[in-house]
């Protein structure tokens, strides 16, 4: 019943399901299982493609709180302002771009990222390049690792089930 639900969604579930899982922030929500069960069953490049555009397009909220906290950081408190300038610089320092995409691409906690970058003020279009390319790039091996490894997780199941 939910696979074929999902299969009615098809690409654009996979695209909803990375954009669902990004906005909600520190919440885990089972995107990625979506998008293992559509590359399954659908062209795993598409699904993967638009699974990591919905994600990128989803991180842009933590990016957007970050830099609403910005104003609010400056205008609150000058030592807290400070503070701020000092992780950014050294954030600069360690090429942000690599950082925001080994966030992106691996499980690490991206949220901290979106905000930080929003918060220091980080171009948008930068933070967007660099979070779609990390994102991409995790989401295709997720709907690949669907295409090419569901029937052995079925059967690792049923012999699981069977005991």
């Amino acid at each position: 019943m939910v696979e074929e639900l999902l299969l009615s969604l098809g690409y654009l579930g996979a695209f909803l399901a990375g954009m669902i899982s990004s906005v909600s922030l520190f919440l885990p929500l089972p995107g990625f299982i979506v998008v293992f069960l559509l590359g399954s069953q659908l062209n795993p490049i598409g699904v993967g493609v638009l699974g990591g555009l919905g994600a990128a397009i989803g991180e842009l909220t933590g990016y957007l709180i970050g830099l609403g906290g910005q104003k609010l950081a400056t205008l609150k408190n000058k030592k807290r302002a400070k503070w701020l300038n000092r992780i950014e610089r050294a954030f600069q320092k360690y090429h942000p771009g690599a950082i925001i995409f080994a966030f992106a691409a691996t499980p690490l906690p991206f949220d901290f990222i979106g905000i930080f970058c929003g918060a220091t003020g980080y171009p948008a279009k930068h933070f967007f390049m660099y979070t779609l390319a990390g994102k991409l790039l995790k989401y295709l091996f997720i709907a690949l690792a669907g295409f090419y490894g569901s029937e052995w997780v079925k059967s690792w199941f049923s012999l699981s089930v069977g005991k």
